[in-house]
């Protein structure tokens, strides 16, 4: 596997590959791999003859009072899961790489209507920093095809209007959540956990499939389910901020939707937990 951490790096290997005629299959990370990311690998494997990873913390995406100084930063070993997983390219940039005029005084993507509900009320600019980042990987990388987890639906929502709102020729695969033996969905903030808190945080799963299970059964009473759903998890020792019933495409579900996807934002001690499940009938 081949690490650069330069873009002039990353373009002349891609053009040599489009020369040749190959496809890329892009995967962008913040580093920190853990089983679902690597999930993702897989999946660009079978897409395109080439996979392009990138390990970028990326700085527009976080809030002032947010984990940015402290968010684990593990290259070497997640080099090491991507080559052994047989990623062909590792792109590793430095924020001044990333935004040579710095955070503030760059160019910046907005998705109107995505950016500001659910995830996007709590974390403000946090879907422009997104965006942004993915907008700029996009063309430095050049890829075919980007995968990305169905974990952070909001994010791949917005990902998905942001290509084609502005006509990017790359298909995005949603790949489903890697979760653990207990259904605690994956995630590299699962380690700021304390050993009491992961025992607890597999209810967040739990509510979501009774939640999901309610839908199925019949039940249409969003706002009493959404209600009961954040009473369990406060009871649970969660401070929630949110469980939405929504369509996929995040909009209001109407009464007789078929399609249904319930988003949850908790916090767990310091820790903030998101998961999703979709129902189709």
């Amino acid at each position: 596997m081949l690490t650069v951490h330069t873009v002039a790096e990353l373009r002349a290997q891609v053009a040599r590959w489009k020369q040749a005629g190959d496809r890329i299959a892009f995967v962008p990370t913040m580093g920190n791999l853990h089983a679902g990311h690597l999930q993702l690998i897989a999946r660009a494997r079978t897409a395109a003859p080439r996979t392009v990873a990138s390990v970028f913390v990326n700085p527009l995406q976080f809030g002032p009072n947010e984990d940015f100084e402290r968010y684990p930063r593990t290259l070497p070993d997640d080099r090491a899961k991507l080559e052994a997983a047989g990623c062909d390219l590792l792109f590793a940039p430095d924020v001044p790489e990333m935004y040579p005029r710095g955070r503030d005084a760059f160019t910046t993507v907005s998705v109107p209507g995505l950016n500001a509900l659910l995830d996007g009320e709590f974390r403000p600019g946090h879907f422009d920093g997104v965006a942004t980042v993915v907008s700029l990987l996009f063309h430095q990388v050049q890829p075919d095809i980007a995968v990305f987890g169905e974990k952070d639906w909001q994010q791949l929502q917005v990902i998905r209007r942001m290509v084609g709102d502005l006509q990017m020729p790359i298909a995005i695969l949603g790949h489903p959540t890697a979760r653990d033996a207990d259904g605690l969905a994956m995630s590299s903030r699962n380690q700021y956990l304390s050993a009491d808190e992961r025992r607890v945080a597999p209810e967040i799963h739990r509510t979501l499939v009774d939640v999901t299970g309610s839908l199925a059964a019949g039940s249409r009473d969003y706002a009493g389910l959404q209600q009961g759903a954040m009473a369990r998890l406060s009871a649970a020792g969660f401070a929630p901020q949110y469980v939405q019933i929504r369509a996929p495409n995040l909009s209001d579900p109407a009464p007789d939707a078929t399609e249904w996807v319930v988003l949850v934002a908790a916090f767990l001690g310091r820790t903030r937990l998101i998961d999703n499940r979709y129902l189709c009938l």
